[in-house]
C-alpha cells in the first residue's frame, strides 16, 4: 500500500495511520533528502524485521533520522566540540554523524563496530513533519537490497519489495521520484578527531571550507 507524501496536508492527512502502523512493528519507505529510505520505530523487533526485509548482513548498523536537538538530546547521543561544530554548519541537511551515547536509550543493534550510533537531522520536510507526529526518531536505511541501486521512486520500491507491500509490512510513502542525488556525507565523531566514513552529498572540500580543523 502507498500514501500520498507530497504536501504539508498529505503528511498529516496520512499521519494517524503511519503512527500506528509504526506503533505495531509496521516498516515504511519514504523520502528523504538523498534517497529512499526504508525504516521503521528505534525498537529490537521492528530493527530485525527491517534487517530481514533488506537483507542486511548482522553487525552492520542502521542510523537513525530526528527532527530536531532535542529529539537528539531524548535519544542520549552526545555532540562533542567536532560534532557539535558540523551540526551547526551542516543540520538540518545530509550529514550524518556517528556519535557516542544512547546506551539505555536505543537499541545496541543500531550501534557499530565503533561504538557509535550514526543520527543525521533530516532536511527532508516531509520525513521532519512525520517525525514530529511519532515523537521519536525513525530508522533509516536504503531501499534497496544489497548491491542493487538506491530506489530514485515508489516504482523502485514496488518491484523490490512487493511482497511486504503486499502483506502490508512495508508501507509506501509516495513522496515522488526524488533526484540524482547522492547519499548522505558520513563521519565518524566517536574517536579523538573526526573521521570521514563516506563522502556524500557534502564534499569533504565543502565541510573543511565551513567548519575549519572541526572536519576530517
Amino acid at each position: 500500500m502507498s500514501l500520498p507524501f507530497r504536501t504539508d496536508a498529505d503528511v498529516d492527512a496520512a499521519a494517524p495511520q503511519i503512527v500506528a502502523h509504526v506503533a505495531a512493528g509496521g516498516l515504511l519507505a519514504y523520502p528523504t533528502e538523498t534517497v529512499y529510505g526504508l525504516g521503521s520505530a528505534p525498537t529490537v523487533p521492528a530493527l530485525e524485521r527491517l534487517a530481514q526485509l533488506k537483507g542486511r548482513p548482522p553487525g552492520k548498523p542502521f542510523l537513525v533520522l530526528i527532527d530536531g536537538l532535542d529529539m537528539l538530546e531524548a535519544t542520549g547521543l552526545v555532540l562533542d566540540a567536532h560534532a557539535r561544530v558540523l551540526a551547526r554548519e551542516f543540520w538540518p541537511g545530509p550529514l550524518t554523524l556517528v556519535l557516542r551515547g544512547g546506551e539505555g536509550r536505543l537499541p545496541d543493534r543500531l550501534r557499530g563496530a565503533e561504538g557509535g550510533i550514526a543520527v543525521r537531522w533530516t532536511s527532508h520536510r516531509g520525513v521532519a513533519r512525520l517525525l514530529k507526529h511519532l515523537g521519536h526518531p525513525l530508522t533509516s536505511t536504503s531501499a534497496n537490497h544489497p548491491g542493487q541501486p538506491a530506489s530514485p521512486g515508489p516504482e523502485a520500491i514496488d518491484a523490490a519489495f512487493a511482497d511486504a507491500i503486499a502483506a502490508g509490512e512495508l508501507l509506501v510513502l509516495d513522496g515522488g521520484t526524488l533526484g540524482n542525488v547522492p547519499p548522505s556525507t558520513l563521519v565518524d565523531c566517536t574517536g579523538n578527531t573526526p573521521r570521514m566514513v563516506r563522502e556524500g552529498a557534502i564534499p569533504r572540500a565543502e565541510l573543511r571550507r565551513r567548519a575549519g580543523s572541526m572536519a576530517p
